[in-house]
């Protein structure tokens, strides 16, 4: 376990960043800079003016806001600093009671959640330049699906309620912004394949998940991203956790007792993805179908057999990856139930 001496919690913002250093237990710097790349360089200099301070006693720790980390993940980084990325909701259920918010407020409580917890620290591993391309084209994919189902959403509502004459109109206002915005959904799905095929490393991985029965192209770019291609997580028990699917109990001495659920802090995108697979393997002849029949008829409530269903699709995807071979198919498509 790496021992550090010095550690540096960053509120991260869109327009700044906020520190906190503290060492031995003690704050002895709390500032606050412009989030770029220019006076975030300058910052790190500055650093060295600290009593004691050296940049291989420290660790940065900040919370993972998205594309604000961009800067000071990037910056960090090039000059070789430990950089801890945690959860936001680590930090906050972790500080207990918590009184006022304020972005200074905020670095503090992440710097000492960092000097209380730092035999916990996992160490931020910089994804390749290639991933970093496919996390934004499946971000603006993201985007346009929702778009499309906003403007589809009028119409449909037109076409129940509204006169033929109404809709007619309704339909033709929204179609040329729909048509477009397909469209260029169609050229990000069609950069999303060829920025995977570039890359030799990245393709392999890619065939290896969609391998496995229900795992398709864009729950496969989820699981590689939210890994980090595997890296930040290889055991398939806490991506289980991390996506949700894990149920805890929920007791307390012999008066509080529930039944077992899932977090709902869990990453949701990724919860639905693995849902949405768990439901259309089912469709399919082959163990899990057959798991899933014997499940029913044993009485389990459905939603406990999708859960697991979930588990097994993680338990295999790790599997494949780990062992660098595909899956092997062996159903038959169940044409009647499909």
């Amino acid at each position: 376990m790496m021992q550090f001496k010095f550690f540096v919690g960053i509120d991260v913002s869109k327009d700044t960043l906020d520190f906190s250093v503290v060492t031995d237990g003690k704050e002895v710097s709390v500032f606050k800079i412009e989030n770029s790349l220019r006076i975030i360089k300058a910052t790190l200099l500055n650093l060295k003016k600290i009593k004691g301070y050296e940049l291989s006693q420290a660790v940065f720790c900040l919370e993972y806001t998205g594309l604000y980390n961009n800067h000071i993940t990037h910056c960090l980084h090039s000059v070789g600093a430990h950089i801890w990325v945690e959860k936001a909701i680590q930090i906050k259920r972790s500080s207990g009671l918590q009184r006022g918010k304020s972005d200074k407020v905020d670095a503090q409580r992440i710097a000492f959640y960092a000097f209380r917890n730092q035999d916990k620290a996992r160490l931020w591993v910089a994804p390749r330049a290639v991933i970093q391309q496919l996390k934004r084209l499946t971000g603006v994919r993201e985007r346009l699906l929702i778009m499309v189902a906003q403007l589809n959403k009028p119409i449909q509502e037109s076409k129940r309620f509204d006169s033929r004459e109404v809709f007619d109109v309704i339909k033709k206002s929204c179609q040329s912004s729909l048509n477009a915005i397909k469209a260029d959904l169609k050229k990000v799905e069609k950069k999303i394949t060829e920025v995977i095929k570039t890359d030799a490393s990245l393709n392999h991985l890619f065939e290896l998940i969609t391998s496995v029965d229900g795992i398709g192209s864009v729950i496969a770019c989820e699981m590689i991203l939210t890994t980090n291609e595997f890296k930040n997580i290889n055991d398939p028990k806490k991506y289980a956790c991390y996506a949700g699917v894990v149920p805890f109990e929920h007791t307390s001495g012999s008066s509080v007792r529930g039944r077992n659920r899932v977090s709902h802090f869990a990453n949701k995108n990724t919860k639905r993805l693995l849902h949405m697979a768990s439901l259309s393997i089912i469709r399919y002849q082959g163990e899990l179908k057959t798991y899933w029949q014997r499940k029913l008829q044993e009485g389990k409530h459905k939603m406990i057999i999708l859960n697991a269903i979930r588990n097994k699709l993680i338990q295999r995807v790790f599997a494949v990856v780990k062992r660098g071979t595909k899956f092997e198919k062996n159903y038959l498509c169940d044409l009647q139930g499909s």
